[in-house]
């Protein structure tokens, strides 16, 4: 039956069908041809894996991010973040890593990001001088942040598929790796605006545009310390946390910065809900595709394979490297994580690796998998955003990759990147 479900994948992923369906038909592929269960056990697994309580903090955050975005706190972040490097060579650039980061604490998705913040800024950088093919390709790569910076939606799958971990642990865990891709992001671009002498000719705001701008950001970059800082607190859950993120930027939309009517929230309110059934029906097709892995006896096999080797913690956190990175260049983070942790978590934890460690390795590489072709979810967001076509992307892609891979080997490495801010925060 696996032999089934895997070639079925493959030629649906082939012919371009979205990952949720080619998942799920595969599966249903596979139970009619190779097993004597009824079709209904696949719609039952896909249930099952919608059926949690932690699971609803996925649509709210979107929700938050969606309202957030509407509300102008978009354009406030870009002219927070500009007004300090937009006058230097490359300034847009910088400008335009800087607010995907502080968006990603918002939003905990790379696509929102990408198509935010970063649409607007590819179209801000274009004006300035900078090449629109390389703008986006700057733009994927400050979006990789998204996920990795809380609130994180790939975070909160994550901490369901692994007990070890909690959602307020991943979240301090993925601080340092977040503004570490981001800085590697800011380094990719002043050596690229360096050699092609990017600069702006716009003069550096005064203190007192300065100051208005900062002020104005602030109510923004509260969300961010309100949602660790409650959840470190014990205040409220993560789930809770993504109800009290919405009412928050409902606030801001309304009476802060008045940007926000009535009549938008229909509008606000049906995008992320059609993002969230996406998101959604990607997790219930991958529990249905884990449940045939299962009980077709892979996890093992790979588990048994995989300790016969006998390799050091060093040693198979490299090999993990490797094989979610092959993963990511086929398959999003979610159904990646949902597939793939369950059978590997466990070992790393024989291993002795510490849990969070694990957890950041397997995320991150996933979500490297956003800017690579041929599925690189990412590649095609700013492709449509912008009408570029995907090779031109692609092409000013080589800096960024080799920025993210150093990133990821320090993370490998040095296990207190991304353990020690959860240690320190009591978790």
């Amino acid at each position: 039956m696996a032999e089934i479900l895997f070639i079925s994948l493959f030629v649906f992923m082939v012919l371009g069908l979205p990952v949720a369906f080619a998942m799920a038909i595969s599966v249903f592929i596979a139970i009619e041809l190779g097993s004597s269960y009824p079709p209904i056990v696949v719609v039952k697994e896909m249930f099952s894996g919608l059926d949690s309580f932690p699971l609803l903090a996925v649509p709210f955050f979107i929700l938050a991010a969606e309202i957030m975005t509407g509300g102008a706190i978009t354009q406030t972040l870009l002219r927070f973040a500009s007004q300090f490097v937009g006058h230097l060579r490359g300034g847009l650039g910088y400008a335009n890593v800087i607010s995907s980061t502080m968006f990603a604490g918002i939003s905990g998705s790379a696509l929102a990001d990408a198509a935010g913040p970063g649409a607007m800024m590819i179209r801000m950088m274009e004006k300035g001088g900078y090449d629109r093919s390389y703008a986006g390709a700057l733009t994927i790569s400050s979006a990789v942040v998204g996920p990795i910076i809380p609130p994180s939606i790939v975070m909160i799958i994550y901490a369901l598929q692994d007990q070890q971990v909690s959602v307020g642990s991943l979240f301090m865990a993925g601080v340092f790796p977040g503004l570490l891709l981001a800085c590697g992001s800011l380094v990719a671009n002043g050596f690229v605006s360096w050699k092609r002498d990017y600069r702006s000719s716009d003069p550096r705001p005064s203190k007192a545009e300065m100051w208005r701008n900062t002020v104005l950001a602030l109510p923004a970059l509260g969300l961010i310390v309100l949602i660790v800082g409650g959840i470190r607190g014990g205040i409220f859950t993560p789930t809770e946390a993504s109800v009290i993120a919405v009412f928050y930027a409902l606030f801001c939309g309304f009476f802060v910065y008045r940007a926000l009517c009535l009549r938008d929230l229909p509008a606000i309110i049906l995008r992320a809900a059609l993002i969230s059934a996406a998101v959604l029906l990607i997790l219930g097709a991958a529990r249905a595709f884990a449940w045939v892995l299962v009980i077709e006896g892979v996890p093992q096999f790979l588990a048994e394979t995989i300790i016969s080797w006998d390799l050091s913690p060093i040693l198979f956190l490299l090999a993990v490297n490797l094989l979610m990175l092959l993963f990511g260049l086929f398959m999003d983070p979610l159904p990646g994580v949902m597939i793939l942790v369950p059978i590997l978590a466990p070992i790393s934890h024989a291993l002795g690796i510490a849990p969070d460690h694990f957890a950041i390795i397997v995320i991150v590489n996933l979500t490297l998998g956003l800017t690579t072709p041929p599925v690189g979810s990412l590649i095609f967001v700013v492709s449509s955003a912008v009408n570029l076509r995907p090779a031109a992307l692609i092409r000013e892609m080589p800096p960024f990759f080799l920025a993210n891979f150093i990133v990821l080997m320090l993370l490998t490495f040095l296990p207190a990147l991304s353990t020690w801010l959860p240690t320190v925060s009591g978790f």
